[in-house]
């Protein structure tokens, strides 16, 4: 059987908090875009490599805050997770992870899970 996006998602999630760039390699597409939204703004990966070397520079030893939740939607995956910096659900993050192929072909950063389960089409009870 198949692993699902969320699957993987998770799995590569679980080794960037084990410092463990390397095993996520083959989960990024080539072409990968990370960003805030805007995929041309200063500070947006725009390929595999630069998305390496950001995740590489984030992670160890800084960690990368506690993962809260994994929203299966398909082709694209909700990663919710609560920074270090913070024991408090209101300062949740999210990344809006879509996937080709069973590859990462894009992120995006939402400074809130409600605003990434939206972009995602999911309607769900707020968590604020």
């Amino acid at each position: 059987m198949p692993e699902s996006n969320a699957e993987i998602a998770r799995r590569g999630y679980e080794a960037i908090a084990r410092g463990d760039v390397d095993a996520i390699v083959d989960l990024l597409h080539p072409e990968v875009k990370w960003h805030g939204g805007d995929p041309s703004a200063p500070g947006a990966c725009r390929d595999r490599n630069e998305a390496l070397q950001f995740m590489a520079s984030r992670t160890v030893p800084r960690g990368v805050g506690e993962l809260v939740e994994i929203v299966d939607a398909g082709e694209q995956v909700v990663v919710i997770m609560r920074p270090l910096s913070t024991t408090s659900d209101a300062s949740l993050v999210a990344n809006l992870t879509t996937f080709r192929d069973g590859k990462v072909i894009e992120m995006v950063h939402y400074p809130g899970p409600d605003d990434a389960q939206a972009a995602a089409g999911i309607r769900r009870a707020s968590r604020r």
